[in-house]
């Protein structure tokens, strides 16, 4: 080499030391972050997507705790619902006790009043103080809202569960296609009867023989019938004009029947078979078939839950409609914040004044002084009242448990297998393949220590041209 001022074999085997000392950096800071995307030089995609997952993976751990702390918190409900239930159960023992009027004294049903008392301010105490995280949970806080609700058309609405947009109102538009009938048989007398005749009357609630003597009107024979109402579930009614008195179920639906037959005598009626069914009305609502019981209607679909009875003005063809406006318990259960990865149940008070219906009454009359306490004379309707409580809570339960079971259990089983998916995906782009990077750092480190020792001897090679001034 004749040349001094530019050391070409030195400028290029420092380049090479420089790029191989980079490698080496690299190798060394992934070895030691773990992380083979450090910076978005890195892999400029691989940092697009690596972090695109990573923005997944936290929404679905997120989700995971969401739909735990759900858990949590519907299992604190549904403890308290296990302890009102049970204080139901008591109830009932004590009702059916105090109807043992002749076996008991005026002082024993007057204590058993005062345990229906203790019971019904501990249902009310508990449904007013579970809570969770200072959340009431049985108050009716997290029941639905409603607008709307006109009580000369909808009776006893209940809002299970509900989709809502975010700030919006759901319209539910209630359609009564066919009216629901009681079971009818007509009975036509002009005068009184002129003979002694015995009926039978039966009903879903159980069957009666009833004698009536000659002369009997019709309107004695209604309150005879009437008298038993509550033991066969037939009532009776004598028409404005008089002359015809009808046999009617003491409820709608096609599981209502009126039976009415003479035993002895002559008692010709309008049904052939002796026998007439009720039928049940025909609703939809949104549009979609509703299942119906009499009068009762529910729906359950994914967007809404709903059931309520149609009042006897209402059970007529027709159309009304009223709005879900908020409310319910909502839970976030997917990554993204979306009507689609929520959602929600509602919580209906459990305290003594919503337990029962309007039709029945409140679980609350059971108290002393009230219409249908031991003492009333009222223990049937009273323990009516009683059982639609029962129902009520353990329906309740029943949903909370399915939500639990399914809606959350489910979530939390799909969002762990996503969960393991996704930070597959994110490791195999971002994390530091240990095995290839070790390779990685011998061969810089080998190439580095060559190119210092290459450096040197070009850096010494421009010494050869002193031989020449000798």
């Amino acid at each position: 080499m004749s040349k001094i001022n530019t050391n070409v074999p030195s400028l290029i085997a420092q380049r090479v030391l420089g790029k191989n000392n980079q490698t080496l950096n690299t190798s060394l800071e992934r070895l030691s972050t773990g992380l083979r995307i450090n910076r978005g030089s890195d892999d400029p995609a691989g940092l697009i997507a690596s972090e695109n997952l990573r923005a997944e993976r936290a929404g679905i751990e997120q989700a995971i705790d969401n739909a735990e702390r759900a858990s949590n918190l519907v299992g604190t409900a549904e403890g308290g619902l296990a302890e009102v239930s049970s204080l139901l159960q008591e109830l009932q023992s004590l009702i059916t006790e105090a109807a043992n009027s002749g076996g008991l004294s005026t002082e024993e049903i007057d204590a058993n009043q005062q345990q229906v008392d203790t019971v019904l301010n501990t249902i009310n105490r508990l449904a007013n103080n579970v809570q969770f995280n200072g959340k009431k949970l049985l108050d009716g806080s997290l029941a639905y809202t409603t607008s709307g609700v006109q009580n000369t058309q909808f009776d006893n609405v209940r809002i299970n569960s509900a989709r809502l947009s975010e700030g919006a109102e759901l319209n539910v538009v209630v359609n009564v296609v066919a009216s629901g009938q009681l079971a009818a048989i007509d009975y036509t007398l002009s005068g009184t009867t002129a003979a002694p005749v015995t009926i039978e009357v039966a009903g879903v609630n159980g069957t009666e023989q009833i004698s009536f003597a000659s002369g009997t009107s019709l309107s004695g024979i209604q309150a005879a019938v009437n008298n038993l109402a509550d033991a066969t579930g037939v009532s009776a009614t004598v028409a404005s004009g008089g002359g015809t008195l009808t046999f009617n179920s003491t409820a709608f639906g096609a599981s209502q029947y009126v039976t009415v037959r003479a035993i002895s005598g002559t008692f010709a009626t309008s049904s052939s078979s002796g026998t007439e069914y009720g039928t049940d009305a025909s609703v939809t609502i949104n549009g979609n078939a509703a299942e119906v019981d009499g009068i009762s209607v529910k729906l359950r679909t994914n967007q809404l839950d709903v059931e309520f009875d149609l009042d006897t003005s209402f059970n007529v063809p027709g159309s009304s409609s009223f709005n879900v406006t908020g409310g319910g318990a909502n839970f976030q259960l997917g990554q993204k914040v979306n009507a689609g990865a929520q959602k929600s149940i509602g919580l209906n008070a459990v305290t003594v004044g919503n337990l029962g219906n309007s039709t029945l009454g409140y679980l609350s009359s059971l108290a002393s002084g009230k219409d249908n306490d031991l003492n009333s004379g009222n223990l049937s309707t009273a323990q009516n009242i009683l059982d639609r409580s029962i129902k009520q809570v353990s329906d309740l339960r029943g949903r909370l448990g399915a939500f639990q079971k399914f809606e959350l259990g489910s979530t939390v089983n799909s969002l762990g297998v996503a969960l393991e998916n996704i930070s597959a995906a994110e490791s195999a782009i971002r994390d530091t393949d240990f095995a290839e990077e070790t390779a990685n750092l011998t061969r810089a480190q080998i190439l580095s220590a060559a190119s210092q020792s290459v450096l040197a001897q070009a850096n010494s090679a421009p010494q050869s041209a002193l031989n020449l001034l000798r």
